[in-house]
Parts: C-alpha cells; sequence; structure tokens
C-alpha cells in the first residue's frame, strides 16, 4: 500500500534502537528509547504561504533527519510503524 502525505506532512521511518550499550551491556527492548531520528519515506507538496502559493519542503525522500521526541502519529502500515508528522516537527538534516 502506498501512503502519500498532503501538504506540509512527511512520513518518516524510525531507525531502530541500540541493543547494546557502549559498554556491551544488552538492553531489553522495554529499557530501549525510541529514536529521534529517521528516514524520510514520502513527502507531501509543501505547505501554502498566506499568498496561496506552494512552498516546496525542505526534506525530500531518503533524507536522514532528526525530529522532536513527540513528535507525529505513529501508524502501522504493512506491518511497518511509520510517523507522520509536520514539516516543522524536524529539526535538522543529517549528511
Amino acid at each position: 500500500m502506498k501512503l502519500v502525505p498532503i501538504g506540509d506532512k512527511i512520513v518518516v521511518k524510525r531507525l531502530e534502537a541500540d541493543e547494546v550499550t557502549a559498554g556491551g551491556i544488552v538492553l531489553p527492548s522495554s529499557a530501549q528509547e525510541k529514536p529521534q531520528q529517521g528516514r524520510v519515506v514520502a513527502v507531501g507538496d509543501g505547505r501554502r504561504a498566506k499568498d496561496g502559493k506552494r512552498v516546496p519542503p525542505q526534506v525530500a525522500e531518503g533524507d536522514r533527519v532528526v525530529f522532536s521526541a513527540y513528535s507525529g502519529t505513529e501508524i502501522e502500515l504493512d506491518g511497518q510503524k511509520i510517523l507522520i508528522m509536520d514539516e516543522g516537527d524536524i529539526v535538522a538534516i543529517l549528511d
């Protein structure tokens, strides 16, 4: 199934959580923090400016991004958990 975001919405697949600490301790899934990084899967058309014109999004499909801790709505699609968020929830693009 294909998911097409509308307007300034961005679809992000969250990166996997670290299962082992730097010191080698294995973390159970209940102790793992959800990463605040992900890969952009789909991008909407962009937001509308006050003059009615579309402002293109600053992120593109495939970008690795950092987002706010409680941003977006998490849904499950085809067995994968994904986030749908506003472009404003993204704080940085990683190279």
